[in-house]
Order: structure tokens, then C-alpha cells, then sequence
């Protein structure tokens, strides 16, 4: 893919896969909605949950985004993590994945805590594929 066309696949809903490095284990992977902007992908969640801990020991993450109707695709980034303090943000980013009316119930459902931080990963390796193009 090139640039513009993997950013633009990372800028549409799609539910990622964030791998975070589990020293005594292998990788922690988990399904999770996320946002690109400013050229780097955001993750929202508890800042004592495990996937946090993890995130802030690693200091590196691994986010795979796939589009399972053939002809397949996927992007993957890895690269360093920041974790910050988040207020708010959670009805657009349940909106973005379950539409209006069922965001609003999602997030009304579930207000985010006073704990809620945001992982924000700056690309450093990219690895692509687009079947359809590869197919041509």
C-alpha cells in the first residue's frame, strides 16, 4: 500500500488487534476500537487495567488492522507508546464504531472512569498488503 492508502485504511473502522509485549508470557493481544489522527493511532481505556501496565512497562506496541472481505487486506504499525490522562472522548469514539443512537447507549452505559488514559503509538515499522492490488 502506499502511504496515503494505509493511513486512509487505519482512518476507517475496522476493529484492531493491540499486541503489547507480556514479560513471563507471550504477547498480550486484544480486539480494541481505535482512532488515527495526527499520524498516530489512539487507544482509550482504564489506566490500571493490565493492557495500561503493560503499555507503560513496554514503552512499544503492535497494532494490526484487518479487512476480512476478500480480496483481503491489512496494516500493521509498530512503534514507541506514550500513556497520558484522558477525560471524556468516549461518545465519539462509540459513535464511530456503533453509530449514533447505539454510541450514545454505549457510552451513557459506560462513563469513563477517573483512571481513563489514552495509549497514543507512533508508527516506526509499517507492514501492508492489499490482495486486490497484489491480484491485480
Amino acid at each position: 500500500m502506499t502511504v496515503a492508502e494505509r493511513e486512509a485504511f487505519l482512518a476507517g473502522v475496522h476493529v484492531g488487534i493491540l499486541a503489547i509485549e507480556h514479560p513471563g508470557h507471550g504477547p498480550l493481544a486484544l480486539p480494541i476500537w481505535y482512532w488515527w489522527e495526527g499520524g498516530q493511532v489512539h487507544v482509550s481505556m482504564d489506566g490500571s487495567s493490565l493492557k495500561a501496565r503493560l503499555l507503560r512497562a513496554a514503552g512499544r506496541a503492535t497494532l494490526t488492522v484487518q479487512d476480512e472481505t476478500p480480496p483481503y487486506k491489512y496494516v500493521s504499525v509498530e512503534g514507541p507508546v506514550t500513556v497520558e490522562s484522558s477525560h471524556g472522548g468516549g461518545l465519539a469514539l462509540a459513535t464511530r464504531y456503533l453509530g449514533p443512537e447505539l454510541g450514545q447507549w454505549y457510552a451513557d452505559n459506560n462513563p469513563p472512569g477517573d483512571d481513563t488514559v489514552v495509549m497514543s503509538l507512533t508508527p516506526e515499522r509499517w507492514r501492508t498488503i492489499d490482495y486486490g492490488k497484489a491480484m491485480g
